[in-house]
């Protein structure tokens, strides 16, 4: 008589629910979460379960588009009955009044800590001027937002981040701070800081189970990369590429998704270089 072969037992709802979701109900706020990058990182984000909460510091048309695109394709009952997945708030990041304003929002509008800080607000001068033609002000507006505002972010998250686990800090450089081409110095240099900011930070953070890592992209198509760049600049920087094209904000989330989760807790203190082969 054949030996009846038992039917495998049902994966249990809770750890296929991890599998799917796995960031599932985390707060997670995205600096510069309504334009580019950030934009992708929230709804990112948002696809693996967590509750956004998308800074802008002008448009707010965006922001709030991004925000109806999350609230929209939630099911849950939770948005339906008018608690939303994602909300919006406008703060400058250079701002140590309206970073604290802004981790107080995401604690009130889904009552518990943060748990997540993607830090993704930044400049770049579109005229790619040498450092002797760069001006006082650009330098300044270029290290107020990029490095200023990292610092302010992190020092605001070490604090606020939910403690014992799932606690992130990730912050966008740039693979320029490897390729270091000219009419980048202001801004290479900004993030270079932030870089060594982050490698210090995940050693301070020791005991807190909150990891800090840099996610740094090379050429992306978005806003920030064409503004101010000729047809042959762009076809330059494909060239460039071993893979023949630019980067997409979806090369990116997903990595910053990845180091956001429980999986990649082990990455602690370093810097991805998302580029392709570029640098």
């Amino acid at each position: 008589m054949a030996e009846s072969i038992a039917a495998p037992a049902p994966q249990p709802q809770p750890i296929l629910q991890s599998l799917l979701l796995p960031l599932q109900d985390r707060v997670a706020i995205v600096t510069g979460g309504s334009r580019g990058i950030g934009r992708a990182i929230s709804l990112h984000l948002a696809s693996l379960g967590a509750k956004i909460v998308i800074n802008y510091s002008s448009n707010s048309s965006e922001a709030d588009l991004v925000a109806s695109l999350i609230n929209t394709n939630n099911s849950s009952s939770s948005s339906s009955a008018g608690n939303p997945r994602a909300i919006t708030v406008k703060a400058d990041v250079s701002d140590p009044a309206q970073v604290k304003s802004l981790f107080d929002a995401a604690k009130s509008a889904f009552n518990s800590q943060p748990h997540i800080l993607v830090n993704s607000a930044g400049v770049l001068d579109p005229k790619y001027p040498t450092l002797f033609d760069t001006t006082l002000e650009e330098f300044d507006r270029t290290f107020s937002v990029n490095t200023r505002g990292a610092f302010l972010c992190f020092k605001e998250a070490s604090n606020r981040l939910k403690r014992g686990g799932g606690g992130r800090i990730i912050c966008l450089s740039s693979s320029m701070v490897g390729s270091l081409r000219p009419g980048y110095g202001a801004y290479a240099g900004s993030k270079a800081a932030v870089e060594a900011m982050v490698k210090i930070l995940a050693k301070e953070l020791k005991g807190t189970g909150i990891t800090a890592n840099c996610v740094a992209p090379g050429p992306i198509a978005t806003e920030m990369f064409f503004a101010g760049k000729t047809e042959e600049m762009v076809r330059r920087v494909v060239d460039e590429c071993p893979l023949s094209r630019l980067g997409e904000s979806k090369d990116v989330a997903p990595v910053v998704g990845f180091l956001a989760s429980d999986a990649g807790e082990w990455v602690n203190g370093q810097v991805v270089r998302v580029n392709g082969g570029y640098v």
